[in-house]
């Protein structure tokens, strides 16, 4: 899920060679924890899902506490679809240059199917926190989507929501049967951007075989009759489907369009940075259901052993309370901390004003109560991507 902001569009090294072996240890194979450089080394971080926007304070903190670790930090961002593929090249080519990805659902599920990822749990577990002592209940079953090869960096009740300009849509729909008839009535005034690059759009697609009452939410392939079928009528109404939310949140704002699936995060944070009017509104589904949202760090297979010393410890460092507390930036990812006890008391004042102004009271108690499930597993989701894109966004920009 890709942001509009302020900012993102915007031992030696012998030892650290030999402890890249893996021992035994209960019967589990792990890898002995890398020493860390006797120099401070450069690192490489891509940024696909927009999570720079939440996290990078956090990041330029490490940098400024740990100068002996890390001379410096280069960033960069790439469309999510396309990160995996070039991964995979540089690996193959033996030429890597990116030591970190930060990553939504999307690329970490393409990049687990392609066996890009480095291992992380049990292999380093030793070096890194106990997922089951840190994350808050949910944001723990996310880290299960990673199948230890990433760890939740962000954590986000997703939705799906629908936001709508009030001055276009006197009543909006409240069940998913609504929407189809409304966007039928009102061609062209319906826009989500593809899901494959769309925190919004992919949350709607995994979270309409729960609302349509499909034979099997959890089965892209056999059990999303209903939704496969919806998704071609509603397409019937929408003129195209743009690259990224960004593109629809201009849309929206702008008057061009009047609906969108969204969640809660892109909801509050477009409102706060005037991207969208602080008139427009957001309806939950009358059987309204969440699908939850997460980001995380990945390393590429490949890394070098001092390098990948320091990410250890980096991925330590922003898994700490004091920096999961500045992700709750301006709304973007909302609530945003994935570990346990990081109340909107600990954020920056800045976001506490946000969150205030252009959060909505009734968030937190749908988050309370309605029921929750988790994304489709990796192999499902890449699937449901890739149909999508051949059958449903046949216009796409």
């Amino acid at each position: 899920m890709e942001r509009i902001t302020r900012r993102s569009v915007l031992g030696g090294v012998a030892a650290a060679g030999a402890a890249v072996g893996l021992a035994e240890m209960g019967g589990i194979a792990r890898a002995a924890t890398p020493a860390l450089p006797t120099s401070p080394v450069s690192l490489s971080i891509v940024d696909v899902a927009g999570t720079l926007a939440l996290t990078r304070p956090a990041f330029d903190a490490y940098l400024a506490q740990k100068p002996h670790l890390v001379s410096k930090i280069v960033y960069s961002a790439a469309p999510a679809p396309e990160l995996p593929g070039k991964l995979k090249a540089e690996q193959s080519a033996g030429r890597l240059d990116i030591d970190m990805v930060l990553t939504g659902i999307d690329a970490l599920s393409a990049g687990i199917k392609q066996k890009i990822w480095q291992p992380l749990l049990p292999n380093y577990a030793a070096s890194l926190p106990d997922p089951a002592s840190i994350y808050q209940p949910n944001a723990l079953r996310m880290q299960g989507f990673a199948e230890n090869q990433a760890l939740e960096v962000v954590f986000c009740p997703a939705g799906p929501l629908l936001e709508y300009n009030p001055a276009m849509v006197a009543t909006p729909p409240t069940t998913v049967e609504g929407l189809l008839a409304w966007a039928q009535a009102n061609p062209k005034k319906l826009i989500y951007a593809r899901p494959a690059n769309s925190g919004p759009a992919r949350i709607f697609l995994m979270g309409l075989p729960y609302l349509l009452g499909d034979s099997n939410p959890r089965d892209p392939r056999h059990g999303w009759d209903k939704t496969w079928s919806y998704l071609a009528q509603l397409g019937k109404t929408i003129e195209y489907y743009p690259s990224g939310t960004g593109a629809v949140m201009q849309e929206l704002g702008s008057g061009l369009r009047a609906m969108t699936p969204t969640q809660t995060g892109w909801d509050i944070n477009p409102r706060a940075l005037g991207v969208v009017p602080a008139s427009v509104q957001v309806t939950k589904f009358d059987n309204q259901i969440i699908v939850c949202d997460a980001q995380y760090m990945a390393i590429p297979k490949g890394v070098k052993p001092e390098k990948l010393a320091v990410l250890l410890d980096l991925m330590n460092f922003m898994l700490a309370p004091a920096q999961q507390a500045v992700t709750y930036d301006a709304g973007y990812f909302y609530p945003g901390p994935a570990v346990k006890n990081v109340p909107l008391s600990m954020a920056p004042a800045s976001s506490q004003q946000v969150i205030q102004k252009f959060g909505r009271p009734w968030y937190d108690e749908m988050i309370a109560t309605a029921p929750t499930y988790m994304p489709l597993s990796a192999d499902d989701l890449v699937y449901a991507l890739g149909r999508w894109d051949q059958q449903i966004g046949v216009i796409t920009a």
